[in-house]
């Protein structure tokens, strides 16, 4: 009897088939995926990562000659983008520099401080046409749909760049599969700037241009745009909050991770008419007319200076060193007079703040021979950082916004920036990039606690309503022992407290009007004091040496602070590099 092979051959040619539409659907690193921007090619990010890099995607039309000082226009393109470079960094105020050996030399500090601090710092050109994001993506392995983490970087609102190697998504994506973006945003006057006739915070307009490129684009990437949780440090997270307020209605992401950052602190925001002030100052300087000329005629002759021209001209002094003339300004539209009374987006939110945040200043001051006491960087750690975070916390609470707080208390030997510094300002955020310096080995406690705060910050940005709890982190209760401690005493976590050891010394804040009338009298604080601590831990809450300073009077305080303990502008410039 004869059976006919025909079926047989039939089957192995479609299991054939299926097998060879596999492969070429299987996603090949670095290939080109079409956006809203164009279709924009990749390259492999490296590191043995086989993550997907693409570099400098377009989100926004080019804000130079007439659209300076503007709104910021949507980019739409059908041209091949080649992703392989960043796009140029936003324009800064020259004058940065990583530290000198005779400064390391002035601080009895070493070589590795400086390696450091060459891991934050920009070696990008730098351009007005400066509205690019980057995104880092592994598809071909994981969760089919992965959850997105948006990075917005800090530095006072004058500094800071996608770009900064630290903030590198390659490694974050590879281990924690998720997808990584970052994204520039204007900074300073061009970002903040404050014609009469115009808006005044198109740097948080660029912040929401990209967010939304990225719910638009996304998926295209191997990206849930259900789970888009927008995280950032310092600056970048005060931005963060200014954002969960402004479109509290609209939020597009699922969460909020603010890092060092609220819009309690640093006295933000400033009034429209500071802002007004600086603008005409810096008009008046340039020849371009002053608060008597017709606006749009000091608009159009602003947007024909170069940017040094108009940096040149920016009015300056110790605390506008700190936090620029040009920051967010009350408009009543993205940025409030009044936070008292009005609930931020009902979307979770980790936030919290490092445990001795003023360790780096500390250690930049000593850079330039300056030594202030144990007690003034304690409180300064609290009133700048500490207070800030928990008045955030616990208003979100009051929102019944689902909240997780930590502290972080990592310190670890190519990370030390000096013995004084601590757990400083930004240290966590190699670890959460696992972008270390590679020439200096880490310790297997820095390991082990970089896995575990990657695996909270990926944990949260899969489940933001529950992927902590099941992490092991309870939901913030003020009263409870909720406080999740990282990294302390090379234990990488959790370890619980209850928050009252840190905030015992906050003032019950007032955040209900940014009235200079309510600023209470701060008083000067020389140099003639000298250190008596040795950093690492920060002491716990024991009474305030400082008036309090709440959100509604930090701006004076902190305008106080600043010409009686650092006079000189020129070292205030050290400031605006990391906040």
């Amino acid at each position: 009897m004869r059976f006919s092979t025909l079926p047989f051959v039939l089957s192995i040619i479609s299991i054939h088939a299926k097998e060879l539409l596999s492969r070429q659907t299987e996603w090949q690193v670095g290939q080109p995926v079409s956006t809203s921007s164009g279709t924009v090619t990749g390259h492999d990010g490296g590191n043995d990562t086989k993550v997907s890099e693409y570099l400098g995607i377009p989100f926004a039309e080019p804000p130079i000659g007439k659209f300076r000082f503007a709104a910021p226009r949507k980019f739409v393109g059908t041209a091949q983008l080649n992703g392989t470079k960043f796009g140029p960094s936003c324009q800064v105020k020259p004058g940065s520099s990583s530290p000198t050996p005779d400064e390391l030399a002035k601080a009895n500090l070493t070589a590795e401080t400086a390696i450091v601090d060459n891991l934050f710092t920009d070696h990008n050109q730098v351009n007005e046409d400066c509205l690019y994001l980057n995104v880092w993506t592994k598809p071909q392995v994981g969760e089919k749909k992965k959850a997105v983490l948006v990075w917005i970087y800090g530095g006072a609102f004058n500094t800071g760049s996608s770009s900064i190697n630290a903030y590198n998504g390659r490694n974050l994506a590879a281990l924690e599969d998720v997808v990584v973006v970052s994204l520039n945003y204007r900074l300073n006057i061009f970002g903040f700037p404050a014609h009469p006739n115009g808006t005044y915070n198109v740097a948080f307009l660029d912040q929401r241009l990209a967010i939304e490129w990225v719910r638009d684009n996304i998926e295209k990437f191997g990206g849930d745009s259900s789970r888009i949780s927008i995280f950032g440090q310092s600056a970048g997270a005060s931005s963060i909050d200014f954002y969960t307020y402004a479109w509290e209605s609209d939020p597009i992401a699922s969460g909020f991770i603010m890092e060092s950052g609220t819009v309690f602190s640093w006295g933000l925001p400033n009034s429209a008419s500071t802002t007004t002030a600086a603008w005409f100052s810096t008009s008046q300087k340039l020849g371009c007319g002053n608060s008597t000329s017709p606006s749009n005629s000091v608009l159009s002759c602003m947007q024909s200076k170069s940017p040094e021209e108009i940096y040149a001209a920016i009015p300056s002094g110790p605390a506008s060193e700190i936090l620029g003339s040009f920051g967010p300004t009350i408009d009543n539209s993205i940025v409030f007079s009044n936070y008292s009374g009005r609930a931020p987006a009902n979307v979770p939110v980790l936030l919290g703040n490092n445990d001795y945040e003023a360790g780096l200043f500390r250690t930049e001051f000593s850079m330039h021979g300056i030594e202030l006491s144990e007690t003034f960087w304690t409180d300064f750690n609290l009133q700048e950082f500490t207070c800030p975070c928990s008045d955030r916390a616990n208003s979100s609470i009051a929102a019944k916004v689902p909240t997780w707080r930590y502290r972080y208390m990592g310190v670890y030997p190519n990370l030390e920036i000096s013995p004084k510094a601590g757990a400083w300002h930004g240290a966590e955020i190699p670890l959460i990039f696992n972008t270390a310096p590679e020439n200096m080995s880490s310790t297997a406690e820095e390991i082990a606690t970089g896995k575990y705060i990657r695996g909270a910050w990926s944990a949260f940005a899969k489940n933001p309503s529950d992927g902590l709890t099941k992490y092991g982190w309870p939901k913030y209760d003020p009263t409870q022992d909720t406080l999740v401690r990282i990294g302390r005493k090379d234990i990488p976590g959790p370890s619980l407290i209850n928050p009252y050891r840190y905030d015992a010394d906050c003032p019950f804040f007032n955040v209900s009007s940014t009235d200079p009338s309510k600023f209470p009298d701060v008083p000067d604080y020389g140099a003639s004091v000298t250190p008596t601590g040795t950093g690492g831990e920060a002491p716990s809450a024991t009474g305030s040496t400082i008036p309090p300073i709440s959100s509604a009077n930090s701006a004076s305080t902190l305008n106080t602070r600043a010409v009686g303990v650092f006079g000189s502008t020129s070292l205030m410039m050290i400031f605006g590099r990391h906040f």
